[in-house]
Order: structure tokens, then C-alpha cells, then sequence
């Protein structure tokens, strides 16, 4: 036998598991931190995953961040590796408490708040980068649009040093579906969340022209008029591909100079809408980078900014943590209503909500949605919740709100940029690559092997909170200036690699018909 110390992570005195920090061998023994005491470990148990400290029975809840994350589902023996071959799930009663935590702001004086170098929009919105779109209204003027965005990156940007890029977004949906409803109603959000998102500089939308998702609908239903900074155009009423690219890449020619007056200039960080992810979760995501990113997200709201958590899915059997910080019951109401709304959804397609964790998911540690959800909502940090907004609203809330959307990650950001967040902080245990055009996105790696691993993909590693003796705190410090230099336009590892063009993924819900 070999005994070590410190070598897992016991995040409460009532839980009756620990957290493997580094693989532990059978025979193993284990001084575990806080009550329990000495445990032999019985079975093989990976860094990242759980281990029995008491005796569980079957049928008993299975606890870790003081709360339930599943039940036994045979007799679990101190030292055991508890994981899905033991643990499953089925419904229980959660105290949603309305309110109940909630607490008045401590926040920085508008005169001592941070800042960052920004664009100054029409009608006062920041943005952090300046790029010239070209959106899609269907899939059908998908590669029209990728056309003329590769050309005029190919023949026009070159004169045009203070312009980020021309970025195409395209989509799979706009047609064989219905006019109405949540997807066209979410599809049309989108693209009118885009057009005015802060880190566009001008925007032309390319449709085919017969498609359900008409641009003369959106602009009607958005009251949105053309302008210089705002065109359309269609593949049918364009004379096809070749005079359409022609007529588009001489309307991003007019934009351009128009884009390239705009100039950096300093901004209070309440200018901040910072979209709060996570993908490629592991068993340490809740205990070090969703925390220090809460901490930011602390942050940014103390300084007068917007911190939009969302994913619902991965919220479920942790929402009651946010209700109780609901500033009224009206705003935790709106959250719990989505919740049953997913409910019914899975189950009307067939689905449970604790299908989320992927098989990447459960290789890191995590078991459960309900410890998936508990880590994911730590990236909230601890203010109150002002507000719920449904897929791709506008945010116009300051403070920490939630947005609904699914737990893909691509669609979930889709949704929080068409919000109006400005830049995205991501977290990964197993290793996401990905970036969201026209947002800057931040990965935060929650250990230091993968962080190693993927040093060109990853832009700060989180694993010190538990191997380097970093706190919680001083991460959320060191993110936070992280955030503050991004907008103020220092690249991210996903701009370097070249990420943003392929990650817009509008939410599609009903037939495709």
C-alpha cells in the first residue's frame, strides 16, 4: 500500500465523495481532505473522477458540492470508484427558494470601473472587433455568400489595415419549414441579432429569393430600413451567381471605407456583454475554470457589464441555485418555465434531459447532468439574476442574466452574439477548439495536462487553482484582465488559428418539411 496526501478534493463536508486528483491505484491510500478521514482506495479510480468516502447504500443520493448529483444504484463501499456504472438518476424535489440569496451589488464607482478600448457605435453600443458581414438568409445563398466574402478579402481588405475581416455566416435552414413558430421566430432573431451585433461595422444579407424566410419579412417584422450600413440583395432578382457576387462585392466596397473610419477608443467595462460557455467538460470544470470564470463574471457585473450564462440543458437540477438569486419571483419564474419547456421537448422527441453528458464528458469524470449542471453553473459567479431572455433576444439587461438555448455549443453562442454579447469566455476540461466570429472567444482550460496538450488552442490555464495554489479568486483577477485586453483587441488563440467562419448554427426547432 502506498499512502498520499492531497491527492483529491473534497469540495464539502457532506459529500460523501472525493475527487481524484491524479489516478489513484487500488490499494491506494488516501488521506481525504475533510471528514472521512483515511480511505484505501478498492478500485482504479482516473484523475478527474469520484471516489466513495462512506458507505453508500443503494438508493441513497450520491452527493458532491453539497448537493445531490444522483443515487446509488447498487451498495457503493468506501473507496470505490463511483461513476455511471453505479449512479443513475431519476426525479426529486427542488427548493427553488425565489429570491431567497439574493443581495444588493457591491459595485465599483462608475469612476473607478475599468476599461478597455473600444468601437463606439451609432446609438451607443461597443463593439470589440470591426468586421464587415454577409449573412444568409437561407442555405441555398450560402456559397454566393462565401463568394463575395473571399473576394473581397482576396482583392478589397488589403486597403482597409482597420477592418478585422469580412466574414460569411451561413446556415443549414431558412426553407421547407414552416412561417411560423419558435424555429422561424428563433431563425429570424438570429439574423437580425447578428446584423446589429456592436462587432459589425456593416452587414449585407444575400437571399435566393423563393425561400419561407423571406428578407422582406424580417425587415418588416424588425422595422429595419437599408442604408450604408445595411444592404440586401437575392440570387433571383440578381441575374445569378456571377452578376449577384459582382453586384455584392461592390456593395461591400462601398461599406468598406466607411467601416475603416471607425477607431478604438476607451470605454468603461460596462460596455462588457460576455457570453459564459463551457464544452468538453470534466470532473474538474466545476472546481477550477467555471468558478474562476464565475469570479470574473463577478467581475464584469460589479463593473457595470452583462454576463449572459446560458445552455439550459446543462442548468437542469442546478436551477435552483440561480432561483434563489432571482431578483423577483417573475425572473426565476421565467427560468423555471423554460426548464419545463425542455422537459417536454425531450420528451416529445424522444429524449431525456440526462442524455447531455457526452461520452467525452463521462471519460473526464462527470456522471450526471445534475454534476455536469452544478459545475456549468459556477460559471455565473454570485450576483443576482436581473433577467431571462429566450433564444437570441436582445440583452438589454445589465447584470448577470440567463438566456435560453441548447447545450451545443456552436447554436448556444449563435443565440448570445444575436444577443449582443461581445465577447465569449469558454470552458473546457477536454479540450474544445472553436471560435464565434464577430466575438472573440477565450478558452480557459480546466487542467494543466490538456492545457499543455493544446497550448496553441488554449488561452489561460485554470489547473493552478488545484496544482499551482492559485485561488479561485485570483483566476477570476487574471480572466477578467484577459477579457479587458481582448477587447481591447489583443488576438485570441482561436483568431490565430483561424476559428469563426463555420460556427454559426442557428437554432432549428419543428419539421423540415
Amino acid at each position: 500500500m502506498t499512502t498520499t496526501l492531497s491527492r483529491t478534493i473534497r469540495l464539502n463536508a457532506a459529500d460523501n465523495v472525493v475527487l481524484a486528483r491524479s489516478e489513484l491505484a487500488p490499494g491506494t491510500v488516501v488521506e481525504a481532505e475533510g471528514p472521512g478521514g483515511r480511505v484505501v482506495a478498492r478500485d482504479l479510480v482516473p484523475a478527474g473522477h469520484k471516489m466513495a468516502t462512506a458507505p453508500i447504500a443503494e438508493g441513497e443520493p450520491v452527493r458532491r458540492y453539497n448537493q445531490v448529483i444522483g443515487f446509488a444504484t447498487e451498495a457503493i463501499e468506501p473507496g470505490a470508484h463511483v461513476h455511471v456504472h453505479n449512479v443513475g438518476l431519476h426525479g426529486f424535489a427542488r427548493d427553488y427558494a425565489f429570491g431567497a440569496d439574493a443581495r444588493p451589488t457591491d459595485y465599483v464607482p462608475d469612476a473607478a470601473r475599468a476599461t478597455f478600448q473600444g468601437y463606439r457605435r451609432p446609438g451607443g453600443r461597443v463593439g470589440t472587433r470591426n468586421y464587415l458581414g454577409v449573412l444568409t438568409s437561407v442555405n441555398c445563398s450560402a456559397t454566393v455568400a462565401r463568394m463575395i466574402a473571399e473576394r473581397c478579402g482576396r482583392d478589397l481588405l488589403g486597403d482597409f489595415p482597420g477592418i478585422d475581416g469580412v466574414v460569411a455566416l451561413t446556415h443549414g435552414t431558412g426553407c421547407g419549414m414552416a412561417d411560423n413558430g419558435d424555429g422561424y421566430a428563433n431563425l429570424q432573431r438570429v439574423l437580425w441579432g447578428y446584423a446589429r451585433n456592436p462587432n459589425f461595422a456593416g452587414i449585407l444579407m444575400v437571399g435566393l429569393g423563393c425561400e419561407v424566410n423571406q428578407i422582406d419579412f424580417l425587415l418588416e417584422a424588425y422595422g429595419i430600413e437599408r442604408g450604408p450600413g445595411f444592404q440586401v440583395m437575392n440570387i433571383q432578382d440578381g441575374g445569378g451567381t456571377r452578376r449577384t457576387v459582382e453586384a455584392g462585392v461592390a456593395m461591400m466596397r462601398d461599406m468598406l471605407p466607411e467601416a475603416a473610419k471607425s477607431v478604438r477608443e476607451t470605454v468603461s467595462a460596462s460596455e462588457l456583454v460576455v457570453a459564459l460557455q463551457c464544452g468538453g467538460s470534466d470532473g474538474y470544470s466545476g472546481v477550477t475554470a467555471n468558478p474562476a470564470l464565475g469570479a470574473a463574471a463577478d467581475l464584469v457585473v460589479r463593473h457595470g457589464g452583462t454576463a449572459v450564462l446560458s445552455e439550459t440543458p446543462e442548468i437542469y437540477g442546478a436551477e435552483h441555485l440561480l432561483t434563489r438569486r432571482a431578483v423577483s419571483r417573475e425572473v426565476g419564474e421565467k427560468l423555471i418555465a423554460r426548464i419545463r419547456w425542455w422537459e417536454d421537448y425531450t420528451a416529445r422527441n424522444g429524449g431525456e434531459m440526462n442524455n447531455n453528458p457526452s461520452p467525452g464528458n463521462k471519460k473526464g469524470g462527470l456522471t450526471t447532468i445534475l454534476e455536469k449542471s452544478l459545475g456549468a453553473a459556477a460559471k455565473g459567479g454570485t450576483t443576482n439574476l436581473v433577467e431571462v431572455y429566450r433564444y437570441a433576444e436582445p440583452v438589454t439587461a445589465k447584470g448577470f442574466v440567463f438566456m435560453d438555448t441548447p447545450g451545443y455549443d456552436p447554436c448556444s453562442v449563435t443565440g448570445q452574439v444575436a444577443g449582443g454579447a461581445n465577447v465569449v469566455c469558454f470552458t473546457t476540461g477536454r479540450g474544445s477548439v472553436s471560435g464565434f466570429k464577430p466575438a472573440p472567444c477565450l478558452k480557459l482550460a480546466t487542467n494543466t495536462p490538456m492545457y499543455r496538450r493544446l497550448e496553441e488552442d488554449m488561452d489561460i490555464d485554470c489547473g493552478g487553482i488545484v496544482d499551482g495554489g492559485t485561488s479561485v479568486a485570483e483566476m477570476g483577477e487574471r480572466i477578467f484582465e484577459l477579457i479587458l485586453a481582448t477587447a481591447s483587441g489583443q488576438p485570441t488563440r482561436s483568431e490565430a488559428q483561424g476559428f469563426g467562419d463555420n460556427e454559426f448554427v442557428p437554432w432549428q426547432i419543428g419539421a423540415v418539411m
